[in-house]
Formats: structure tokens, C-alpha cells, sequence
């Protein structure tokens, strides 16, 4: 630190020569050599710091252009499936047998048949039983053993359906014992009438048109299994 001293102290001296002389031509003087003095560092600096940045030698990739080509294709026509030489068969539908049973429960969907009446479309024919239904054995009639018959009359409309169901006769007995002994009574009629409801018929057809028929009877026959 003495040496550095000793090295500046005749500027020391020199500057304050000066500013005793003259303070604001000292000063001036002064703030020039330091900015000179400053410039000279600056550039030294800048100097030293471009030695110590390292060259890039690496290597660039020419940009790579893939040349244009035209795409052939293998098969430019190809042959179309021949026709079978014979068509397959129509599969042939179901054929249902509707013929009335007395008595016995047809356990197929119900559905609502609508023939709407048009001149000369339908042949003139009678109505024709299409669906029936076993009726629900009377409660009562099954615990006593009781078996029989019951005949209803109802009115087939235009569209099949059934309405105006009436019980005409009743009837107790054994239908299966060709000897029985009938009795009047009723307690099959209720039964009877329910089911007659959910019947189903093509209706009659007179000039191409359908027409409503009256009083048309039906038996229901009560069985039991069991005896």
C-alpha cells in the first residue's frame, strides 16, 4: 500500500498545486483524465473479453430437398366379383293354422287387427276366427272341483273386434264324461265374458265392405287337469 503511494504522490501533489491555483480549472482537468481514463479501461476490457469467446467450428447441414417423383400404382384395373349363377330362395314364411278350437289358449302376441272396408278390395266372406284365449278358471270353481261349460253371444265389429258380450246359459258337469249329468249354473259365466272381450276375428265382408254381426255365440269349456 506505501508503494502505491509513493508511485502517485507527485500527481497528488501536482493536483493540489492546482486546485490552489485554480479550483474549477483543476476540477475540469480532473473530471478529463478520468473519463480518458475510464475510456482506455473500457477498451481493455472489451479486448479481453473477445479473447475468451470460443470459435464455432462446428459444422452446418446443407438443407435437404427431396427431389420430386411420380407415385405408380401396381394395379390399375382390377376384376369385379362374378354374379352368383343362381339367386338364393325366398325363406319361406310360417304358415299359422287359425282354425277355431274350442277351449284352448293360443299364447301368442294379440295384436290389434284394423281392416279398413274399400270397394271391391276385400272378397265377400263370413268372419273368421283369428286369435282365442283360454278364460281364467273361476277361483271358486277350482277349490269345490266344480267343471262345466258356459256359451256367450257377442257382436263382431268392422274391425274384429268383440263388444255387447252376453251370457246366455251355464252349465255343471264333467265335459269329459260323455255320461254326466248337467246342471244349470252360472259360475262360469263371469269368465267366460271376460275372455269372450279379447277375442279377435276377420270381420265379415259383404259387397267389399266390412259389416258388424250380431248374436254370435261361443262355448267356453272348463276343465280341470288335476282330477
Amino acid at each position: 500500500m506505501q508503494a502505491v503511494l509513493n508511485i502517485f504522490r507527485p500527481v497528488l501533489l501536482y493536483v493540489e498545486r492546482a486546485f490552489e491555483f485554480n479550483k474549477y480549472l483543476a476540477g475540469a482537468g480532473l473530471a478529463v483524465f478520468i473519463t480518458v481514463a475510464l475510456f482506455f479501461l473500457m477498451v481493455a476490457l472489451i479486448s479481453l473479453g473477445d479473447t475468451g469467446i470460443k470459435t464455432d467450428n462446428a459444422r452446418k447441414l446443407a438443407d435437404v430437398i427431396m427431389p420430386d417423383r411420380d407415385i405408380d400404382t401396381l394395379y390399375d384395373d382390377f376384376e369385379k366379383p362374378e354374379e352368383p349363377d343362381q339367386q338364393p330362395e325366398d325363406i319361406a314364411q310360417p304358415e299359422l293354422d287359425l282354425a277355431p278350437i274350442e277351449g284352448v289358449d293360443v299364447a301368442i302376441p294379440k295384436p290389434k287387427t284394423n281392416f279398413a272396408a274399400g270397394g271391391g278390395f276385400f272378397r265377400d266372406g263370413e268372419y273368421i276366427p283369428l286369435f282365442k284365449v283360454t278364460p281364467i278358471y273361476p277361483r271358486r270353481a277350482q277349490e269345490r272341483g266344480i267343471q262345466g261349460y258356459s256359451i256367450v253371444a257377442f257382436t263382431i265389429t268392422e274391425t274384429g273386434t268383440v263388444e255387447d258380450v252376453v251370457p246366455l246359459e251355464g252349465f255343471c258337469g264333467d265335459p269329459t264324461d260323455p255320461a254326466t249329468e248337467y246342471r244349470k249354473c252360472s259360475i262360469f259365466n263371469s269368465a267366460a265374458s271376460r275372455a269372450a272381450l279379447k277375442l279377435k276375428y276377420k270381420p265379415k265382408i259383404v259387397d267389399g265392405n266390412a259389416v258388424k254381426v250380431y248374436d254370435v255365440p261361443h262355448k267356453f269349456t272348463f276343465i280341470l287337469e288335476d282330477l
